[in-house]
Protein backbone atom coordinates (compact mmCIF):
# COMPACT_ATOMS: atom_id res chain seq x y z
CA UNK A 1 0.00 0.00 0.00
CA UNK A 2 1.31 3.55 -0.81
CA UNK A 3 -0.02 6.22 1.74
CA UNK A 4 0.77 10.05 1.57
CA UNK A 5 -0.78 12.69 3.87
CA UNK A 6 -0.83 16.10 1.67
CA UNK A 7 -1.07 19.31 4.78
CA UNK A 8 -2.16 22.37 3.84
CA UNK A 9 -0.59 24.36 6.72
CA UNK A 10 -2.84 27.81 5.46
CA UNK A 11 -6.17 26.65 6.08
CA UNK A 12 -4.65 23.20 8.19
CA UNK A 13 -6.27 20.96 5.67
CA UNK A 14 -5.34 17.69 5.36
CA UNK A 15 -6.06 15.21 2.26
CA UNK A 16 -4.83 11.84 1.02
CA UNK A 17 -3.17 9.80 -1.71
CA UNK A 18 -3.50 6.10 -1.29
CA UNK A 19 -2.71 3.53 -3.42
CA UNK A 20 -2.41 -0.03 -4.59
CA UNK A 21 1.05 -0.48 -5.92
CA UNK A 22 0.18 -4.15 -7.21
CA UNK A 23 -2.38 -2.83 -9.35
CA UNK A 24 -1.11 1.01 -9.86
CA UNK A 25 -4.74 2.71 -9.28
CA UNK A 26 -5.18 5.12 -6.22
CA UNK A 27 -7.66 7.48 -4.60
CA UNK A 28 -7.37 10.99 -3.36
CA UNK A 29 -9.87 11.97 -0.31
CA UNK A 30 -10.51 15.82 0.61
CA UNK A 31 -7.82 17.35 -2.40
CA UNK A 32 -7.01 20.49 -2.35
CA UNK A 33 -7.91 22.82 -5.46
CA UNK A 34 -4.54 22.94 -7.03
CA UNK A 35 -4.14 19.52 -7.69
CA UNK A 36 -0.96 19.52 -9.40
CA UNK A 37 0.56 18.09 -6.02
CA UNK A 38 -1.45 14.84 -6.54
CA UNK A 39 -0.60 14.65 -9.83
CA UNK A 40 3.06 14.67 -9.01
CA UNK A 41 2.73 12.26 -6.16
CA UNK A 42 1.33 9.96 -8.39
CA UNK A 43 3.67 10.02 -11.35
CA UNK A 44 6.62 10.14 -9.07
CA UNK A 45 5.13 6.60 -7.79
CA UNK A 46 3.75 4.58 -10.76
CA UNK A 47 0.37 5.08 -9.65
CA UNK A 48 -2.55 6.38 -11.58
CA UNK A 49 -5.57 8.37 -9.68
CA UNK A 50 -8.73 6.38 -10.34
CA UNK A 51 -10.71 7.21 -7.57
CA UNK A 52 -11.60 10.24 -5.85
CA UNK A 53 -13.89 10.93 -2.67
CA UNK A 54 -14.88 13.79 -0.04
CA UNK A 55 -15.70 13.31 3.19
CA UNK A 56 -18.75 15.86 3.07
CA UNK A 57 -19.34 19.28 1.89
CA UNK A 58 -16.57 21.38 2.31
CA UNK A 59 -17.31 24.78 4.52
CA UNK A 60 -13.98 25.58 5.02
CA UNK A 61 -11.65 25.22 1.54
CA UNK A 62 -13.07 24.61 -2.28
CA UNK A 63 -12.54 20.61 -2.24
CA UNK A 64 -10.31 19.75 -5.91
CA UNK A 65 -12.62 16.80 -6.56
CA UNK A 66 -13.88 17.64 -9.74
CA UNK A 67 -10.58 19.28 -10.88
CA UNK A 68 -8.65 16.05 -10.79
CA UNK A 69 -11.98 13.88 -12.37
CA UNK A 70 -11.70 16.87 -15.03
CA UNK A 71 -8.54 15.83 -15.66
CA UNK A 72 -7.82 12.40 -14.80
CA UNK A 73 -10.86 10.79 -15.58
CA UNK A 74 -11.14 9.14 -12.31
CA UNK A 75 -14.81 8.24 -10.24
CA UNK A 76 -16.36 10.57 -8.17
CA UNK A 77 -17.54 8.58 -4.81
CA UNK A 78 -19.65 11.44 -2.86
CA UNK A 79 -21.92 11.13 -0.22
CA UNK A 80 -25.57 10.21 -0.91
CA UNK A 81 -26.81 10.49 2.94
CA UNK A 82 -28.30 12.71 5.35
CA UNK A 83 -31.44 13.65 2.96
CA UNK A 84 -32.67 15.14 0.04
CA UNK A 85 -31.20 18.81 1.22
CA UNK A 86 -27.57 17.28 1.31
CA UNK A 87 -26.84 15.75 -1.82
CA UNK A 88 -24.47 16.93 -3.85
CA UNK A 89 -25.85 18.69 -7.28
CA UNK A 90 -23.45 16.97 -9.92
CA UNK A 91 -22.45 13.29 -11.70
CA UNK A 92 -20.78 11.27 -9.52
CA UNK A 93 -21.05 7.80 -7.87
CA UNK A 94 -22.92 7.71 -4.70
CA UNK A 95 -22.68 6.19 -1.11
CA UNK A 96 -24.58 4.93 1.84
CA UNK A 97 -23.46 3.82 5.06
CA UNK A 98 -21.73 0.10 4.53
CA UNK A 99 -20.87 0.57 0.95
CA UNK A 100 -17.29 -0.37 -0.51
CA UNK A 101 -15.12 1.29 -2.75
CA UNK A 102 -12.12 -1.02 -4.32
CA UNK A 103 -9.05 0.51 -4.96
CA UNK A 104 -6.74 -2.65 -6.15
CA UNK A 105 -6.49 -5.18 -3.53
CA UNK A 106 -7.55 -2.23 -0.79
CA UNK A 107 -10.82 -1.51 0.35
CA UNK A 108 -12.69 1.53 2.07
CA UNK A 109 -15.69 0.92 3.85
CA UNK A 110 -18.12 3.70 4.17
CA UNK A 111 -19.15 4.75 7.51
CA UNK A 112 -22.16 7.19 7.83
CA UNK A 113 -20.98 9.32 11.25
CA UNK A 114 -23.30 12.24 10.67
CA UNK A 115 -22.79 15.20 13.58
CA UNK A 116 -20.70 17.99 11.79
CA UNK A 117 -23.11 17.50 8.92
CA UNK A 118 -26.07 15.55 7.96
CA UNK A 119 -24.01 13.64 4.92
CA UNK A 120 -20.45 12.94 6.66
CA UNK A 121 -19.12 10.08 5.91
CA UNK A 122 -16.12 8.01 7.22
CA UNK A 123 -14.21 5.80 5.69
CA UNK A 124 -12.48 2.49 7.30
CA UNK A 125 -9.19 1.23 5.07
CA UNK A 126 -8.35 -2.48 4.81
CA UNK A 127 -5.01 -3.05 2.92
CA UNK A 128 -6.02 -6.88 2.33
CA UNK A 129 -3.16 -7.89 1.25
CA UNK A 130 -1.23 -7.04 4.54
CA UNK A 131 -4.39 -8.34 6.69
CA UNK A 132 -8.68 -8.39 6.44
CA UNK A 133 -8.52 -6.24 9.66
CA UNK A 134 -9.11 -2.56 9.19
CA UNK A 135 -6.05 -0.25 9.50
CA UNK A 136 -7.30 2.93 9.13
CA UNK A 137 -10.05 5.16 9.22
CA UNK A 138 -10.55 8.99 7.27
CA UNK A 139 -12.73 10.64 9.24
CA UNK A 140 -13.01 14.31 7.57
CA UNK A 141 -14.49 16.59 10.17
CA UNK A 142 -16.13 13.88 12.08
CA UNK A 143 -13.02 12.89 14.79
CA UNK A 144 -9.88 15.02 15.09
CA UNK A 145 -7.17 14.63 17.42
CA UNK A 146 -8.22 16.00 20.20
CA UNK A 147 -10.66 17.13 19.28
CA UNK A 148 -14.15 16.62 17.28
CA UNK A 149 -16.30 18.37 14.49
CA UNK A 150 -18.55 21.34 15.49
CA UNK A 151 -22.20 20.94 14.46
CA UNK A 152 -22.79 24.94 14.94
CA UNK A 153 -21.34 25.65 11.39
CA UNK A 154 -24.35 25.19 9.38
CA UNK A 155 -26.36 27.51 11.34
CA UNK A 156 -23.48 30.18 12.29
CA UNK A 157 -22.06 30.07 8.85
CA UNK A 158 -25.14 29.35 6.65
CA UNK A 159 -27.41 30.19 8.40
CA UNK A 160 -29.45 27.05 8.72
CA UNK A 161 -31.68 27.80 11.56
CA UNK A 162 -31.97 25.27 14.34
CA UNK A 163 -29.28 22.89 12.94
CA UNK A 164 -26.97 22.96 15.87
CA UNK A 165 -28.81 21.07 18.87
CA UNK A 166 -29.94 18.26 16.01
CA UNK A 167 -26.45 18.11 14.69
CA UNK A 168 -25.03 17.46 18.73
CA UNK A 169 -27.51 14.64 18.90
CA UNK A 170 -26.13 12.92 16.20
CA UNK A 171 -22.25 13.40 16.50
CA UNK A 172 -23.00 11.53 20.08
CA UNK A 173 -24.77 8.60 18.10
CA UNK A 174 -21.76 8.73 15.63
CA UNK A 175 -18.86 8.55 18.41
CA UNK A 176 -20.54 5.24 19.46
CA UNK A 177 -19.53 3.88 15.77
CA UNK A 178 -16.61 5.15 15.97
CA UNK A 179 -15.59 3.77 19.66
CA UNK A 180 -16.75 0.12 18.26
CA UNK A 181 -13.72 0.00 15.89
CA UNK A 182 -10.54 -1.77 17.00
CA UNK A 183 -8.52 0.26 19.23
CA UNK A 184 -5.18 -0.32 17.08
CA UNK A 185 -6.83 1.38 13.91
CA UNK A 186 -5.17 4.89 12.96
CA UNK A 187 -7.01 8.07 12.72
CA UNK A 188 -6.45 10.54 10.00
CA UNK A 189 -8.61 13.59 9.55
CA UNK A 190 -9.47 16.48 7.53
CA UNK A 191 -7.89 19.15 10.13
CA UNK A 192 -5.32 20.13 12.25
CA UNK A 193 -4.24 22.85 15.29
CA UNK A 194 -5.20 26.13 13.29
CA UNK A 195 -8.81 25.01 12.28
CA UNK A 196 -11.73 26.85 12.71
CA UNK A 197 -13.81 24.01 12.28
CA UNK A 198 -13.21 22.57 15.92
CA UNK A 199 -11.94 24.16 19.21
CA UNK A 200 -9.04 22.37 19.98
CA UNK A 201 -7.45 20.03 17.53
CA UNK A 202 -4.23 18.77 18.56
CA UNK A 203 -0.90 20.22 16.59
CA UNK A 204 -0.06 15.97 15.59
CA UNK A 205 -2.21 14.71 12.43
CA UNK A 206 -2.67 11.25 12.84
CA UNK A 207 -3.79 9.28 16.57
CA UNK A 208 -5.72 5.81 16.88
CA UNK A 209 -9.00 5.18 17.85
CA UNK A 210 -7.65 3.90 21.24
CA UNK A 211 -5.82 7.46 21.92
CA UNK A 212 -8.91 9.28 21.10
CA UNK A 213 -11.22 7.61 23.78
CA UNK A 214 -8.93 8.24 26.12
CA UNK A 215 -7.90 11.60 25.77
CA UNK A 216 -10.39 13.35 23.30
CA UNK A 217 -12.75 15.60 25.37
CA UNK A 218 -15.83 13.68 22.98
CA UNK A 219 -15.44 10.37 24.58
CA UNK A 220 -15.20 11.28 28.46
CA UNK A 221 -18.98 12.10 29.24
CA UNK A 222 -20.55 8.36 29.29
CA UNK A 223 -24.38 8.39 28.91
CA UNK A 224 -24.46 12.25 29.83
CA UNK A 225 -25.98 13.05 26.09
CA UNK A 226 -26.72 17.11 27.31
CA UNK A 227 -23.52 17.21 29.35
CA UNK A 228 -21.51 16.85 26.24
CA UNK A 229 -23.96 19.07 23.82
CA UNK A 230 -23.90 21.79 25.98
CA UNK A 231 -19.75 21.56 26.30
CA UNK A 232 -19.34 21.19 22.09
CA UNK A 233 -21.52 23.89 22.01
CA UNK A 234 -19.96 25.88 24.32
CA UNK A 235 -17.05 28.58 23.33
CA UNK A 236 -16.91 27.46 19.45
CA UNK A 237 -14.40 30.26 17.55
CA UNK A 238 -15.92 32.41 14.91
CA UNK A 239 -16.44 30.78 11.74
CA UNK A 240 -15.22 32.99 8.50
CA UNK A 241 -17.47 34.37 6.69
CA UNK A 242 -16.69 32.80 3.35
CA UNK A 243 -17.89 29.38 4.85
CA UNK A 244 -21.22 29.85 3.28
CA UNK A 245 -19.82 30.40 -0.06
CA UNK A 246 -17.53 27.09 0.36
CA UNK A 247 -20.43 25.32 1.46
CA UNK A 248 -22.43 26.14 -1.68
CA UNK A 249 -20.17 25.96 -4.33
CA UNK A 250 -18.75 22.43 -3.00
CA UNK A 251 -22.29 20.94 -3.67
CA UNK A 252 -23.33 22.44 -6.81
CA UNK A 253 -21.76 22.82 -10.74
CA UNK A 254 -19.32 25.21 -10.78
CA UNK A 255 -15.85 26.92 -13.06
CA UNK A 256 -13.21 25.10 -12.91
CA UNK A 257 -9.58 25.85 -12.42
CA UNK A 258 -7.62 23.03 -13.46
CA UNK A 259 -4.01 25.23 -12.85
CA UNK A 260 -2.65 27.36 -11.06
CA UNK A 261 -3.05 30.65 -13.23
CA UNK A 262 -0.11 33.15 -13.67
CA UNK A 263 -1.15 37.17 -13.14
CA UNK A 264 0.31 40.09 -14.75
CA UNK A 265 2.55 42.11 -12.54
CA UNK A 266 1.37 45.90 -13.16
CA UNK A 267 3.03 48.68 -14.41
CA UNK A 268 2.67 51.89 -12.14
CA UNK A 269 0.04 53.30 -14.84
CA UNK A 270 -1.75 50.21 -14.85
CA UNK A 271 -2.23 50.51 -11.38
CA UNK A 272 -3.01 53.57 -10.50
CA UNK A 273 -5.66 53.27 -13.40
CA UNK A 274 -7.67 50.33 -12.03
CA UNK A 275 -7.13 51.83 -8.27
CA UNK A 276 -8.80 54.78 -9.87
CA UNK A 277 -11.71 52.81 -11.02
CA UNK A 278 -12.16 51.12 -7.43
CA UNK A 279 -10.46 47.81 -7.63
CA UNK A 280 -9.72 47.01 -3.66
CA UNK A 281 -6.15 46.58 -2.98
CA UNK A 282 -4.97 43.62 -0.72
CA UNK A 283 -1.01 44.27 0.74
CA UNK A 284 0.44 41.14 1.56
CA UNK A 285 3.62 42.36 2.86
CA UNK A 286 4.40 41.87 6.75
CA UNK A 287 2.75 44.05 9.35
CA UNK A 288 6.19 46.40 9.85
CA UNK A 289 6.60 47.55 6.13
CA UNK A 290 3.06 48.17 5.61
CA UNK A 291 3.18 50.52 8.72
CA UNK A 292 5.95 52.04 7.35
CA UNK A 293 4.06 53.39 3.86
CA UNK A 294 0.72 51.95 2.71
CA UNK A 295 -1.38 52.76 0.12
CA UNK A 296 -4.41 54.55 0.85
CA UNK A 297 -7.24 52.58 1.51
CA UNK A 298 -5.50 49.10 0.99
CA UNK A 299 -5.96 46.29 3.48
CA UNK A 300 -2.88 44.73 5.39
CA UNK A 301 -3.33 40.94 5.40
CA UNK A 302 -0.17 39.60 5.59
CA UNK A 303 1.19 36.67 3.69
CA UNK A 304 1.75 33.84 6.12
CA UNK A 305 -0.67 30.84 7.13
CA UNK A 306 -3.69 33.06 8.05
CA UNK A 307 -3.84 34.78 4.51
CA UNK A 308 -6.58 32.74 3.44
CA UNK A 309 -8.27 32.97 5.96
CA UNK A 310 -8.38 36.81 6.48
CA UNK A 311 -9.18 36.99 2.72
CA UNK A 312 -12.36 35.19 2.88
CA UNK A 313 -13.55 37.60 5.93
CA UNK A 314 -12.85 40.41 4.07
CA UNK A 315 -13.59 39.68 0.35
CA UNK A 316 -16.09 38.97 -1.78
CA UNK A 317 -16.31 36.45 -4.88
CA UNK A 318 -17.51 39.34 -7.13
CA UNK A 319 -15.25 41.64 -7.39
CA UNK A 320 -11.66 41.45 -8.67
CA UNK A 321 -8.55 43.11 -6.42
CA UNK A 322 -4.97 43.54 -6.91
CA UNK A 323 -2.36 42.23 -4.67
CA UNK A 324 1.05 44.08 -3.05
CA UNK A 325 3.74 41.27 -2.78
CA UNK A 326 7.05 40.44 -4.23
CA UNK A 327 7.56 38.46 -7.33
CA UNK A 328 8.80 35.34 -5.62
CA UNK A 329 5.21 35.24 -3.32
CA UNK A 330 2.26 35.32 -5.90
CA UNK A 331 1.93 31.79 -6.94
CA UNK A 332 2.02 31.23 -2.95
CA UNK A 333 -0.83 33.43 -2.52
CA UNK A 334 -2.72 32.63 -5.63
CA UNK A 335 -2.73 28.38 -4.18
CA UNK A 336 -3.62 29.91 -1.06
CA UNK A 337 -6.51 32.34 -2.60
CA UNK A 338 -7.92 29.67 -5.14
CA UNK A 339 -8.21 27.25 -2.52
CA UNK A 340 -11.17 28.88 -1.46
CA UNK A 341 -12.17 29.95 -4.31
CA UNK A 342 -10.77 33.23 -4.59
CA UNK A 343 -9.74 34.03 -8.25
CA UNK A 344 -10.43 37.27 -9.26
CA UNK A 345 -6.92 38.30 -8.97
CA UNK A 346 -6.57 41.42 -11.34
CA UNK A 347 -2.93 41.47 -10.99
CA UNK A 348 0.07 42.49 -9.22
CA UNK A 349 2.46 45.30 -8.01
CA UNK A 350 6.04 44.67 -5.79
CA UNK A 351 7.15 47.84 -4.84
CA UNK A 352 4.52 50.42 -3.53
CA UNK A 353 7.41 52.94 -3.62
CA UNK A 354 7.01 53.06 -7.43
CA UNK A 355 3.92 53.71 -8.12
CA UNK A 356 4.63 57.94 -7.42
CA UNK A 357 1.71 58.64 -4.84
CA UNK A 358 2.09 59.57 -1.68
CA UNK A 359 2.05 56.40 1.24
CA UNK A 360 0.52 56.87 4.82
CA UNK A 361 2.16 55.42 8.06
CA UNK A 362 0.49 53.26 10.58
CA UNK A 363 -0.06 54.90 13.72
CA UNK A 364 1.54 51.98 16.19
CA UNK A 365 2.27 52.44 20.24
CA UNK A 366 4.08 51.37 22.66
CA UNK A 367 2.85 49.55 25.87
CA UNK A 368 4.12 52.92 27.75
CA UNK A 369 1.86 55.02 25.44
CA UNK A 370 -0.94 52.58 25.44
CA UNK A 371 -1.19 53.07 29.45
CA UNK A 372 -1.83 56.66 29.52
CA UNK A 373 -5.08 56.05 27.67
CA UNK A 374 -6.50 53.31 29.93
CA UNK A 375 -9.60 54.58 31.91
CA UNK A 376 -9.77 57.62 29.66
CA UNK A 377 -13.12 58.61 29.16
CA UNK A 378 -11.80 60.14 25.97
CA UNK A 379 -10.39 57.20 24.44
CA UNK A 380 -11.97 53.85 22.85
CA UNK A 381 -10.04 50.42 23.33
CA UNK A 382 -11.17 48.28 21.09
CA UNK A 383 -9.86 44.77 21.61
CA UNK A 384 -10.23 42.54 18.16
CA UNK A 385 -9.88 39.42 19.09
CA UNK A 386 -12.58 36.61 19.27
CA UNK A 387 -15.10 36.77 21.64
CA UNK A 388 -13.92 33.49 23.61
CA UNK A 389 -10.60 34.95 24.03
CA UNK A 390 -11.65 38.60 24.97
CA UNK A 391 -14.16 37.04 27.42
CA UNK A 392 -11.61 35.17 28.99
CA UNK A 393 -9.42 38.02 29.88
CA UNK A 394 -8.63 41.87 28.74
CA UNK A 395 -7.64 45.32 29.50
CA UNK A 396 -10.24 46.60 31.63
CA UNK A 397 -12.88 49.00 30.21
CA UNK A 398 -12.04 47.50 26.58
CA UNK A 399 -14.73 46.93 24.03
CA UNK A 400 -14.57 43.77 21.92
CA UNK A 401 -15.16 43.87 18.08
CA UNK A 402 -13.91 41.19 16.69
CA UNK A 403 -11.96 42.03 13.48
CA UNK A 404 -13.44 39.81 11.17
CA UNK A 405 -16.88 41.74 11.85
CA UNK A 406 -15.54 45.37 11.40
CA UNK A 407 -17.42 46.45 8.30
CA UNK A 408 -20.55 44.86 9.57
CA UNK A 409 -19.95 47.08 13.01
CA UNK A 410 -18.59 50.32 12.71
CA UNK A 411 -21.22 51.67 14.68
CA UNK A 412 -19.64 50.43 17.70
CA UNK A 413 -16.41 52.01 17.17
CA UNK A 414 -16.53 55.88 18.01
CA UNK A 415 -15.46 58.36 14.95
CA UNK A 416 -15.32 61.34 18.23
CA UNK A 417 -12.84 59.53 20.58
CA UNK A 418 -9.17 58.59 20.22
CA UNK A 419 -9.38 54.73 19.46
CA UNK A 420 -7.00 52.45 20.49
CA UNK A 421 -6.69 48.85 19.15
CA UNK A 422 -5.06 45.74 19.92
CA UNK A 423 -5.28 41.91 19.62
CA UNK A 424 -3.51 39.18 20.85
CA UNK A 425 0.20 39.86 19.20
CA UNK A 426 -0.88 42.50 16.69
CA UNK A 427 -0.98 40.47 13.34
CA UNK A 428 -5.11 40.82 13.61
CA UNK A 429 -4.56 44.41 14.66
CA UNK A 430 -2.55 45.50 11.72
CA UNK A 431 -5.55 44.27 9.75
CA UNK A 432 -7.97 45.98 11.23
CA UNK A 433 -6.21 48.83 11.55
CA UNK A 434 -6.22 49.13 7.91
CA UNK A 435 -9.68 48.13 7.68
CA UNK A 436 -10.73 51.36 10.18
CA UNK A 437 -8.78 53.52 7.98
CA UNK A 438 -10.24 52.48 4.97
CA UNK A 439 -13.57 53.31 6.17
CA UNK A 440 -12.47 56.70 7.14
CA UNK A 441 -11.52 56.38 10.75
CA UNK A 442 -8.75 59.16 11.93
CA UNK A 443 -8.15 59.14 14.87
CA UNK A 444 -6.77 55.42 15.25
CA UNK A 445 -3.70 54.31 16.53
CA UNK A 446 -2.66 50.43 17.10
CA UNK A 447 -0.61 48.79 20.37
CA UNK A 448 0.54 46.20 18.26
CA UNK A 449 2.37 44.45 21.56
CA UNK A 450 -1.40 43.28 22.11
CA UNK A 451 -2.50 41.47 24.83
CA UNK A 452 0.87 39.02 24.77
CA UNK A 453 2.47 42.40 25.72
CA UNK A 454 0.31 43.81 28.36
CA UNK A 455 0.41 40.39 30.42
CA UNK A 456 4.59 40.26 30.30
CA UNK A 457 4.35 43.71 31.92
CA UNK A 458 1.86 42.30 34.30
CA UNK A 459 -1.11 44.44 33.23
CA UNK A 460 -4.30 44.10 35.22
CA UNK A 461 -7.11 41.67 32.53
CA UNK A 462 -10.13 40.91 33.96
CA UNK A 463 -12.98 38.69 32.82
CA UNK A 464 -16.37 38.80 31.26
CA UNK A 465 -17.64 36.97 34.43
CA UNK A 466 -16.31 40.52 36.42
CA UNK A 467 -17.65 43.16 33.77
CA UNK A 468 -20.25 43.93 31.64
CA UNK A 469 -19.12 42.98 28.01
CA UNK A 470 -19.71 44.73 24.87
CA UNK A 471 -19.15 42.23 22.18
CA UNK A 472 -19.62 41.64 18.02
Amino acid sequence: MFFQHVYDKSLAQGSYLIGCQATGEAIVIDPQRDIDVYLEIAKQNNLRITHLTETHIHADFLCGSRELAAVTGATMHLSDEGGEDWQYQFSHKGLKDGDVIKVGNLSLKVMHTPGHTPESISFVLTDHPATDKPVMVFTGDFVFVGDIGRPDLLEKAAGLIGTKEAGAKQMFLSLRKFSALPEYVQVWSAHGAGSACGKALGAVHSSTVGYEKIRNWAFQYGEDEQGFTDYLLADQPEPPKYFAMMKHLNKVNRPLLVEVPKHPKLSAEQFLNAYANGLKVIDARNKADFANGFIPCSLNIQGNNSFSTWAGWLLNYQEQFILVCDDNQIEDLTRKLMRIGLDNIYGYISDVNDLGMELQMADVISIDEFKTYINNEDVQIVDVRGVTEYEAGHVEGADNVFVGTIPDNLDKISKDKQVIIHCQAGDRSAVAYSLLKKYGFKNVKNFSGGMKEWQASEGKTITCKEASCIDA
